[in-house]
């Protein structure tokens, strides 16, 4: 029997994911963090991106979480996000990168450049994540 640790992904509106896992892989702050049984004590910030997460059954699940908080216990993950998503629209992701990637290289006096570049940050975040679902689905 596989080592496994009991992960619950939430977000402010709903619950997205409650079960048994072998891992789950985060984007961190300061990078990818994978967790198995037994990982450290750990709370840390997220930074927009997709959280992968293989279930005790070797499936694989993607969501894209947009920030919040992880605390790892060595036999229990918490993934608290700001904003947590299965389902992504390849077409507005595509299109706020575009718009964001624009008003950067226009570069009007008026900019907002921390919000701007937080925008392209999420919109290409949402396409690689799009990405990784796909790639679990195998396509």
């Amino acid at each position: 029997m596989a080592m496994t640790v009991h992960c619950d992904i939430v977000s402010a509106e709903e619950s997205l994911f409650s079960g048994l896992v072998k891992m789950v892989v985060v984007s961190g702050v300061e990078g990818e963090i994978g967790i198995t049984y037994g990982h450290a004590p750990l709370l840390t910030a997220l930074k927009p991106g997709p959280v992968r997460v293989i279930k005790d059954t070797g499936e694989e699940e993607v969501y894209f979480l947009r920030g919040g908080f992880v605390e790892i216990q060595p036999n229990v993950v918490t993934v608290l996000a700001d904003l947590a998503e299965r389902e992504i629209d390849e077409e507005a992701a595509r299109k706020a990168r575009e718009e964001a990637e624009h008003a950067l290289r226009s570069a009007p006096a008026d900019i907002d450049y921390v919000r701007v570049s937080a925008q392209l940050a999420e919109a290409e975040a949402r396409l690689r994540t799009l990405q990784a679902i796909r790639k679990a689905a195998g396509k």
